[in-house]
């Protein structure tokens, strides 16, 4: 059966960021991802849960300045020291929560740089992330985005993610397939999944449009679900959507898959 995280800074958004965390183990979740953990210590994030007996499955290395619309710096040559630096931090993190997989985002394309260069920027940082983060056995992971949500941002389709992991050429680097930006993006959802699913070391969902919970939208989840639990993935599925109404009152789908 799929194996879900609650994602802590999509749900229950009412509650304090901490406060998320019991409240995903009340809704039955034994994992969690977020977007990033830097605003709280390693330890108080660990010990909130490790209380609720949660594991962290995912999060995000630093993205720049998130609150000024940045979303990564992966792709910039102006700030390779940065993203560097970042890698360092975020792999603390993930050693402190038992976390054992990170996302670098690529970022917003850089006006005024040439494709070549934006391009070696980013297969340099990832490799130089890589094999940081191999030797805590961490993996790495990219995610394409939609440009509906995010205009501008550099990695857009899973043909382009892997034609940049062959370039990296690091074993432990691997897609983070998000379905809701794939659908946008590109649809052919199962055969994609199908063909790269060895690529594959995380995914994500939601429904299109709104971006809410399973059953909201266009996507047959009841089908995709059945097909990767097929194919025999074994990663987690973050469950990384904005409730229709609100959290607890969307999980009901959920237990189809308990």
């Amino acid at each position: 059966m799929p194996r879900f995280a609650a994602n802590l800074s999509m749900l229950w958004t009412e509650l304090g960021f901490l406060d998320r965390f019991g409240a995903a183990a009340r809704a039955g979740f034994d994992a969690v991802e977020f977007l990033f953990p830097y605003a709280h210590e390693p330890a108080q994030v660990a010990d909130v849960a490790g209380k609720h007996r949660l594991a962290v499955a995912l999060f995000n290395m630093p993205p720049g300045n998130w609150d000024a619309g940045e979303r990564g710096i992966g792709c910039d040559p102006s700030r390779r020291g940065e993203f560097q630096e970042g890698v360092g931090k975020a792999i603390a993190y993930a050693r402190a929560l038992g976390c054992d997989r990170l996302h670098a985002m690529a970022g917003l394309t850089p006006a005024g740089v040439s494709e070549e260069s934006v391009r070696e920027t980013y297969v340099a940082n990832l490799r130089f992330a890589a094999r940081e983060l191999a030797k805590h056995g961490l993996m790495l992971l990219i995610e394409a985005i939609n440009t509906r949500d995010i205009p501008g941002y550099y990695l857009t389709t899973s043909r382009q993610a892997f034609e940049i992991i062959d370039a990296v050429g690091e074993p432990n680097l691997h897609f983070q397939f998000d379905i809701y930006h794939m659908q946008i993006m590109q649809g052919d959802l199962a055969p994609t999944i199908e063909r790269h699913l060895a690529r594959i070391g995380h995914m994500q969902l939601a429904d299109t449009p709104g971006r809410h919970e399973p059953g909201t939208g266009e996507i047959n989840y009841e089908f995709l679900l059945a097909h990767i639990d097929r194919l025999g993935y074994r990663g987690r599925i973050g469950l990384e959507y904005k409730p229709l109404t609100t959290t607890d009152a969307g999980l009901g789908w959920v237990a189809r898959w308990r």
